[in-house]
């Protein structure tokens, strides 16, 4: 029994993800392990010599919001009938955070933004970065044609 981890974001191309992965991890038996990574952008900190725009309230929001992406996504993966899953939320970069959860898994999938035509050859900035860092093999879900 391995680890299938998923990374999700709230967005239809990590909903597809999700759904790809909670169907592998139910036909292996495997955990599914669903992971979502927050964070503020510095800019919202403000330049230096000026006073922080953010409050702790608002890393509280960012903090929350990630937790109910989590818990959404692995109450879906159990509707699917995927038996072990465990979610996590951490404060940081996006695809760091996902190549490093997925160290020692079976496999790490992550969903990608189309836009169609020629835009549509390009990966989402998350999931390039995936595929280029991750040291296990990556599953990148593309929209519906």
């Amino acid at each position: 029994m391995g680890d299938v981890v998923v990374g999700v974001d709230g967005s239809d191309g990590a909903g597809r993800a999700l759904e790809w992965a909670s169907e592998l991890a139910r036909l292996k038996g495997d955990r599914l392990v669903v992971v979502t990574a927050w964070h503020i952008p510095t800019s919202a900190y403000g330049s230096p010599g000026f006073a922080p725009m953010v409050s702790p309230s608002l890393e509280q929001q960012a903090r929350e919001a990630a937790e109910a992406v989590v818990a959404d996504a692995v109450g879906a993966a159990r509707e699917k009938g995927v038996l072990d899953v465990d979610g996590r939320v951490a404060q940081g970069n996006a695809a760091e955070i996902l190549v490093h959860a997925a160290e020692g898994a079976d496999i790490l999938v992550v969903g990608s933004r189309g836009h169609g035509g020629f835009a549509g050859l390009v990966l989402g900035s998350v999931s390039e970065q995936v595929m280029h860092h991750a040291h296990v093999p990556t599953l990148v879900v593309r929209p519906p044609a």
